[in-house]
C-alpha cells in the first residue's frame, strides 16, 4: 500500500471507500489528519470495569457482559425493555422504560456489551438507562489481559456503514503504520520543554494507543493546552478588532431624565446596580462600541439595570431594542416600565408573534421614523420589516438563550450599536474571563433589601400528599402556589407526570376548593396574560405550570413552589425556578419532590440545591456535574465544541496559555523565531473561526 500524507481523503485509505467516506465526511472528517484527531470518548480498562457480581448498591459502575436474555414485560408503570447481562461472576438487569422498539432491535443474545450507570436493587440488582458500548468479542480478553480499549464516540450513521468502534481503532492503526509524515508541532521544542508538553505527533498517537491512564492524561493535557490557548487567542483578536471600531453616535453626561427616572423608582437601588450603572455609563461616553455583559443572581434587579441604560440612551435621540426569550418576559417588561418611561416623555413598544395586523404595521412605521425610543420584544424584533431610524442600544436578555445568527442580526440593524447582554445564569468567576474575555464584565453581586433567604428541601415522591396539603394550608394563609411539572402532556416514551394530566387530576380531586389554573408554552399569548394577571392579582392560588415561568415571572406573594420530578432538571434550572418565589418580604418555601430511580448525579445536584441559594456556587457546582456543553448551550451560545479541553477542570492549563499569550503580547515588537512560529499558527487559526463566532 502507498505511503498517506496528512492531507490524504479518507476516501482512499484502503477499507474507506466512497460511501464511508460520505458518512465520515458529515462527521467532519474528511482527511487523514481529521481521523487522527477523532480520539476516543472514554477508555476501557482493568481499573475501570468492575466484574458484575462485586457489584454495591447506590454506586456508578462500568461492566462487560453477554447478554443472555432480552424482552419486554410489562409493568405497574406500563411496559419495559429488560436485558440480563452477565460475566463469570453473577448476572445483572438492565431496564429500560422507553424506546422498546429500537432496544429490540440493537440487541442479540451473545452479543458483548461495556455497561455504565448506577447500581440500584428492585427485586433484583439493576441498572436503569445505563450508557452502553458495543464490544467485539475479543474486547474482554483484551482488557483482562491488561490493554486499554479506546471505545470512539459512535452514532448510528457510522454504525449504519459498518465503522464501529473496532472499525476505527483498526483505521487509526494502519494509518499510524504507512504515515510518511509526523505532524507538525507548531510549539517549538524550547516552550514544550518548559511547559513539560510531548510533541504533538506523540500526544495524538497516545490517545490512541495509551499504555497507561497516566499517559492518556499527559497527551490529553498537552491537546487541550492548544484548545484553550488557540480559544484564548481568536477572543483576545475579536477584542481587539471591536477596539478598533469607531461608532456614529456620542453621548452627552447624563440629565434630568436620569434623575427622574431614579425618583419614579419605589425602591432604592443597590450598590451593585449602581456600580453596573457606573461602568456602562463610562463605556457608552467611549468612542469604541459598548460590548458588556450584566450578570447576577436570580432577583438581583438587572431589569432595572438595562431600563435606567436605555433612557439615557433616549436621552440621547437614540433608540434601544430589548430582545428577551419569551413572550412572557417580553410582556412584564414592557407592562412594568411603559407607564414610567411615558411620564418621561419616552415612547416604548412591544412587539411579539402575538402582535398583528394594525398594531404591527403602526410599530413598525414608527420605530422607522424614530418615534418609538424603546422597542422591547421577542425573536420578532428580527424580521426584515423592523427597521430603525438610529439604533444606538441592542439589550438582549438571557442572552444563551439566543443563537450567535440571531444576537449578530439584531446588531446588524444599526451602525455599530452599543450592546450589553444579560444573563441570570451567573459565570463562575473562574471562568468568565476565558470565556467572555470579549466583554466587559458588570456583576450585580447585592440583592435588594427586604428579601428574605428562600428555604429549600427535597423528598422522595412518598411525601407527595404531605407536601398538597401545606400547600392548602399556605393558600389559606393568603400565599400563593407554583406547581412546576417536566412535561405539558402525558409520554409514551417516559414516565414522568405531566402539567395537563396532574391539572385534571389534582383541581378536580385534593385541590377542588382552591382557585387554580394552567399555563405552558401551548397555551395562547392572550390566554397566559389573562391567568398570570389573575394569578398577580391574587384571583388564583394555585398555578400549575411547566418552565415557561422559569425566567423574570416576578409575582411578590408567591411564597410557595413544589417541583415535581426534580431529578429531571439541572442544576441551574432548579435555581431559575426557585427565583420566582421570595420575590417579597414574606418568607418562602421550595419543595423538590424527586423519583426513583435517582441517579447519582442527580442525588448531588438536589442535595447541593437544597444547601445553598448562592447562584454563583450553584452556577460553579452545575459546570462541574454537567460539564461545560450543557452548562452554555455550547452550539447556542456560539462557544467552541472543545474535543479534549475541559474548561471546568482545566483552570491550570488555562492559567499557563493565559500566561503564554501574555508574553506573546507584551513582546509583539521583538519575538524571536520561536514565538513568532507560535504567533503565525494562532493568526491561521484565528482567520479560520472568526467568521463562525461573529455575531456580537
Amino acid at each position: 500500500m502507498s505511503e498517506l500524507a496528512l492531507d490524504s481523503p479518507l476516501q482512499f485509505v484502503k477499507g474507506v471507500g466512497p460511501r464511508r467516506a460520505e458518512v465520515l465526511s458529515d462527521h467532519g472528517l474528511n482527511t487523514v489528519q481529521d481521523l487522527l484527531f477523532y480520539f476516543p470518548r472514554r477508555y476501557l480498562d482493568r481499573t475501570s470495569v468492575l466484574p458484575i457480581g462485586s457489584l454495591r448498591l447506590d454506586t456508578t459502575a462500568t461492566i462487560i457482559g453477554r447478554v443472555r436474555a432480552h424482552g419486554q414485560l410489562p409493568g405497574r408503570k406500563g411496559r419495559r425493555y429488560e436485558v440480563i447481562l452477565g460475566d463469570d461472576s453473577s448476572d445483572i438487569t438492565l431496564v429500560f422504560f422507553e424506546g422498546a422498539r429500537y432496544w429490540q432491535s440493537y440487541f442479540k443474545k451473545g452479543m458483548v456489551l461495556a455497561a455504565t450507570g448506577q447500581v440500584r436493587y428492585y427485586h433484583t440488582k439493576q441498572i436503569v438507562h445505563p450508557d452502553l458500548e458495543r464490544l467485539e468479542t475479543d474486547s474482554d480478553k483484551m482488557i483482562h489481559a491488561g490493554r486499554i480499549i479506546p471505545v470512539y464516540p459512535q452514532t448510528s450513521e457510522l454504525t449504519r456503514v459498518g465503522l464501529s468502534s473496532k472499525s476505527i481503532r483498526s483505521l487509526t492503526t494502519m494509518v499510524f503504520e504507512i504515515l510518511s509524515e509526523t505532524i507538525p508541532d507548531y510549539l517549538p521544542e524550547t516552550i514544550r520543554e518548559e511547559y513539560k508538553f510531548p510533541h504533538i505527533h506523540d500526544a495524538v498517537r497516545k490517545m490512541h494507543y495509551p499504555g497507561s491512564r497516566e499517559e492518556i492524561e499527559f497527551s490529553r493535557e498537552r491537546l487541550a493546552f492548544d484548545e484553550l490557548l488557540s480559544f484564548q487567542f481568536l477572543i483576545n483578536e475579536r477584542k481587539e478588532q471591536k477596539i478598533r471600531v469607531n461608532k456614529s453616535h456620542k453621548f452627552a453626561p447624563p440629565g434630568k431624565n436620569l434623575t427622574e427616572f431614579k425618583s419614579k423608582l419605589l425602591f432604592s437601588l443597590t450598590p451593585g446596580q449602581v456600580r453596573s450603572i457606573n461602568e456602562i455609563f463610562g463605556d457608552l461616553q467611549t468612542p469604541h462600541p459598548m460590548s458588556r455583559l450584566l450578570q447576577g443572581d436570580v432577583g438581583c434587579g438587572k431589569t432595572v439595570v438595562a431600563v435606567a441604560t436605555a433612557v439615557y440612551v433616549a436621552e440621547n435621540k437614540l433608540q434601544t431594542a430589548l430582545m428577551a426569550p419569551t413572550e412572557i418576559l417580553a410582556e412584564q417588561h414592557f407592562r412594568n416600565w411603559h407607564d414610567v418611561l411615558l411620564e418621561l416623555g419616552i415612547n416604548s413598544a412591544l412587539l411579539t408573534s402575538a402582535t398583528k395586523g394594525k398594531e404591527k404595521q403602526s410599530i413598525i412605521e414608527k420605530c422607522a421614523s424614530g418615534e418609538i425610543s424603546i422597542l422591547i420584544g421577542t425573536h420578532a424584533l428580527l424580521y426584515e420589516s423592523i427597521e430603525f431610524a438610529k439604533l444606538g442600544l441592542v439589550i438582549i436578555d438571557e442572552q444563551h438563550r439566543f443563537g450567535v445568527e440571531q444576537r449578530g442580526k439584531l446588531y446588524s440593524k444599526g451602525d455599530n450599536p452599543d450592546l450589553l447582554v444579560m444573563t441570570a445564569t451567573p459565570i463562575p468567576r473562574t471562568l468568565a474571563l476565558t470565556l467572555y474575555g470579549d466583554l466587559e464584565i458588570s456583576t450585580i453581586d447585592t440583592l435588594p433589601a427586604g428579601r428574605k433567604p428562600i428555604k429549600t428541601v427535597w423528598r422522595e415522591g412518598a411525601v407527595r400528599e404531605k407536601v398538597y396539603d401545606f400547600a392548602k394550608e399556605e393558600a389559606k394563609k393568603g400565599g400563593q402556589v407554583y406547581i412546576i411539572y417536566p412535561l405539558i402532556e402525558k409520554s409514551d416514551k417516559v414516565e414522568l407526570r405531566s402539567v395537563e394530566e396532574s391539572f385534571n387530576e389534582l383541581a378536580n380531586g385534593v385541590f377542588k376548593n382552591n382557585k387554580t389554573a394552567m399555563i405552558h408554552g401551548r397555551i395562547k399569548a392572550s390566554e397566559k396574560d389573562k391567568i398570570l394577571e389573575k394569578f398577580r392579582n391574587r384571583q388564583l392560588e394555585i398555578l400549575f405550570a411547566t418552565t415557561v415561568i422559569e425566567v423574570g415571572i416576578d409575582n411578590p406573594n408567591a411564597t410557595l413552589m413544589i417541583i415535581e420530578h426534580a431529578e429531571r432538571f439541572g442544576l441551574a434550572q432548579l435555581h431559575q425556578l426557585r427565583g420566582r418565589v421570595g420575590r417579597g418580604e414574606k418568607e418562602s418555601l421550595v419543595v423538590a419532590i424527586a423519583y426513583p430511580p435517582i441517579s447519582e448525579i442527580a442525588n448531588k445536584r438536589l442535595e447541593y440545591f437544597a444547601s445553598t441559594s448562592d447562584g454563583f456556587k450553584i452556577a460553579e457546582a452545575d459546570l462541574e456535574l454537567r460539564g461545560p456543553g450543557e452548562f452554555f448551550g455550547t452550539r447556542q451560545s456560539g462557544l467552541p465544541e472543545f474535543k479534549v479541553a475541559n474548561i471546568a477542570r482545566d483552570q491550570k492549563l488555562i492559567e499557563i496559555s493565559r500566561n503564554l499569550l501574555s508574553r506573546l503580547h507584551s513582546q509583539s515588537g521583538q519575538l524571536d523565531g520561536d514565538y513568532l512560529k507560535v504567533k503565525n499558527h494562532l493568526y491561521k487559526y484565528t482567520e479560520a473561526k472568526m467568521q463562525n463566532l461573529s455575531g456580537g
